[in-house]
């Protein structure tokens, strides 16, 4: 198994969404990470990123949202053209995992046609309902034609605990972490924005717009039980992080 980071995006906000005590004007750029995993038994990309519109037009597709992150990454920064800078298309595809229905999540999600869409139970309720507009989630990223398959606890994609899904709840209702086993390296924890800076993990803080920080606080310390079981934690937005990793062409296995 082969796990490749591409470019979903760059994003500019205050710094004090995720810090509350940093000073107003400070601010933070913040990557947006989609991974590629490919699976002998098909290939994943966990979560979409940014619609390439919001590299060209942020306020046509976000709105309002423009005043809170400003998109930095231009037309040519989104996972869709970073798939094609490896020889592959959206239909090459299988399964789409989304961490969570945030748009810089799952922006791209209307271009994989081909694919089944995953996500965890309690988070598609929450989109499909009165929830989701009130904690960010937009349909025109995720309600498209193209099925969703939904798991409640924890769930191993294929059965060989390559790729197991951990539901960690707080940011959303049902935001979850893929936990990877390599052949030739320890594991990985994508965590999405379950940790969104490495900051948040160390000082125990979450960004102002979590959900649930009781639920938050609970997953924060199973991953840390997994950090200290020697999982190396990939982080939703840390730029810093984001600099030292394999990107692109260059892949983890």
């Amino acid at each position: 198994m082969r796990m490749h980071i591409l470019n979903g995006g760059l994003l500019r906000m205050r710094r004090s969404v995720y810090f509350a005590d940093a000073p107003r004007e400070q601010t933070v750029d913040l990557p947006v990470s989609c991974y590629l995993i490919r699976h002998a038994q098909g290939n994943v990309l966990f979560d979409t990123g940014c619609h390439p519109q919001t590299g060209v037009d942020p306020q046509a597709r976000w709105g309002a949202a423009t005043k809170v992150m400003t998109p930095l990454h231009g037309p040519d920064g989104n996972v869709v053209d970073a798939l094609a800078t490896l020889g592959l298309t959206t239909d090459d595809i299988d399964l789409v995992v989304n961490s969570h229905l945030h748009t810089d999540h799952c922006g791209c999600n209307a271009f994989f046609r081909r694919a089944t869409m995953v996500c965890q139970a309690d988070e598609l309720a929450a989109a499909r309902g009165e929830l989701g507009p009130r904690i960010g989630m937009a349909a025109q990223d995720w309600d498209h034609p193209m099925p969703f398959r939904t798991f409640g606890a924890d769930h191993d994609l294929f059965g060989d605990e390559r790729v197991v899904l951990m539901h960690m709840p707080g940011h959303t209702p049902g935001m979850c972490c893929a936990l990877l086993s390599f052949e030739h390296r320890e594991r990985m924890l994508l965590a999405s924005d379950a940790v969104a800076l490495q900051g948040n993990l160390q000082l125990g803080t979450h960004p102002r717009q979590t959900w649930d920080l009781a639920l938050a606080d609970r997953s924060m310390d199973r991953i840390r039980s997994l950090q200290g079981q020697g999982v190396e934690v990939i982080y939703g937005h840390d730029l810093d992080q984001w600099q030292s990793l394999l990107k692109g062409a260059a892949y983890y296995e």
